[in-house]
């Protein structure tokens, strides 16, 4: 009865300390998400651009070149053209149909019976 008492304080134990590093994983886990958001939100908020410095970035966005529609058809194609190649280049690998488990099982079972027969006759069994 005392080693039965024995193992159960040692589960109680055991059990308890698991729970314990848990929790402060648990805890450690959450201040490090907390401390991620308070970081995102100090980098998120940013000062107010006056006027002119909004009409500066309106100019830049305006300057960006502009692919026209017909570059833009002659690129697209000959990408396609170039991957529908290269696909008519790949070949389908073979498939191969898997062989039924009772075949397997079958041989693995008369290898065994010739074992038990191979025991018995030299009088092992």
């Amino acid at each position: 009865m005392q080693a039965f008492i024995e193992g159960l304080d040692i589960t109680v134990l055991g059990v308890t300390v698991v729970f314990a590093v848990l929790a402060i994983l648990a805890l450690v886990l959450y201040f490090v998400g907390w401390l991620e958001r308070r970081l995102i939100e100090r980098e998120t908020v940013a000062p107010v651009p006056a006027p002119e410095e909004k009409a500066r970035e309106e100019k830049a966005e305006e300057e960006k070149p502009v692919v026209p529609p017909r570059d833009l058809a002659v690129i697209t194609a000959a990408i396609l053209a170039y991957t529908a190649e290269k696909a008519a280049q790949l070949r389908p690998l073979p498939f191969r149909r898997k062989v039924s488990d009772a075949w397997r099982l079958y041989g693995v079972q008369s290898s065994m019976e010739e074992v038990e027969n191979f025991n018995y006759e030299l009088g092992e069994w």
